[in-house]
């Protein structure tokens, strides 16, 4: 990899709340781009080795071709729910790592991880290229904090960082007895709790989760992990993470939709529906023109993806629900 494909202008993309907070920002790197037109075809190549292996676990739906935050939800809750219907109480456990991408260690783990994904030598060593040797600089206001090397993690920004990540974390569901299903960086565990021996496998799993966490030098956000008790007469089991304790909680944001211990999607209908509707206000207060095709422009711009986000998982099973969303259109 030539030098200056290896340097990186990193744009802080606003992510949280406090915009004053430089952890509340995403490190987005702004990269050559004979460099990504390189990267791209590094990755149709490697792409067609993993995809002829078939080496990637059907637990990952992120950045994988043919799936997605819809495709994650649905077949992850299609289990849940069927065992809610059996009569059987559940518990899903909701993980996130702490700064997945740039957390990733540039070590032996990360190339061997690399290589139990069935690629072959050429495309390793040149992996091994383009992650060394890195550096970025931050540039904002004309003020730059010079060159810094990068030691650790996948380039945001990048086109085979994302990929590269889902190689590094292809294992770590091994020898798992419970439900599995990651989405980047984020990570459900579901299994039943009506008897004894059910009840230890979630913790032996989370026991699992963390050794292999600890083995490849990534941490657990603890602030974001927490259980989702689902079903009738749930023991509210306490599990940990380490030495941590996991909280409990009733409703759960992941991949942007409230899933709350009934398993009703009344309140992200409802959040939908608000947002939408103040979207719509602003169009009205804001734009002079009544035209039709400004209106409908904007319309299905600004308001229809709030409506139709994961509208197959949402299914609205209530008469209310559906008449709530539908008022909005």
């Amino acid at each position: 990899m030539p030098e200056d494909w290896r340097k990186a202008n990193v744009t802080p993309v606003f992510k949280k709340v406090k915009k004053e907070d430089p952890g509340s920002c995403r490190p987005v790197s702004l990269i050559s781009i004979p460099g990504k037109v390189m990267e791209q075809l590094i990755l149709e190549a490697i792409i067609k080795q993993v995809e002829e292996k078939k080496v990637i676990r059907s637990s990952q739906h992120g950045f994988t071709k043919g799936k997605s935050c819809l495709t994650n939800l649905i077949a992850f809750y299609d289990g849940m729910t069927g065992w809610v219907d059996e009569g059987r109480a559940l518990n899903v456990v909701y993980l996130d790592f702490s700064k997945a991408f740039g957390s990733v260690s540039r070590n032996n783990i990360f190339i061997g991880n690399v290589r139990k994904c069935g690629l072959d030598e050429w495309s390793v060593k040149w992996i091994d290229s383009w992650l060394n040797g890195r550096a970025q600089w931050v540039v904002i206001s004309g003020a730059d904090s010079g060159w810094r090397p990068v030691t650790s993690g996948v380039s945001q920004g990048s086109v085979l960082g994302p990929v590269l990540f889902n190689f590094f974390i292809n294992h770590m569901d091994e020898e798992l007895d419970c439900t599995l299903s990651k989405f980047a960086g984020g990570t459900k565990l579901g299994g039943v709790v009506d008897k004894l021996d059910s009840c230890a496998a979630i913790q032996r799993d989370l026991d699992g989760l963390e050794s292999w966490a600890e083995r490849n030098l990534m941490r657990f956000n603890m602030g974001k992990c927490r259980v989702l008790h689902l079903g009738r007469n749930n023991p509210i089991l306490q599990y940990r993470l380490g030495v941590d304790l996991l909280e409990s909680s009733s409703v759960e944001r992941h991949l942007c939709v409230l899933v709350n211990d009934k398993l009703t999607m009344s309140q992200q209908c409802a959040l939908a529906a608000k947002k939408a509707n103040g979207i719509l206000g602003c169009i009205r207060k804001r734009v002079a023109s009544r035209s039709r095709e400004v209106l409908l422009s904007l319309y299905t711009a600004l308001v229809r993806s709030h409506l139709k986000s994961c509208a197959q998982f949402l299914a609205p099973q209530f008469k209310k629900n559906e008449e709530l969303l539908e008022r909005v259109h």
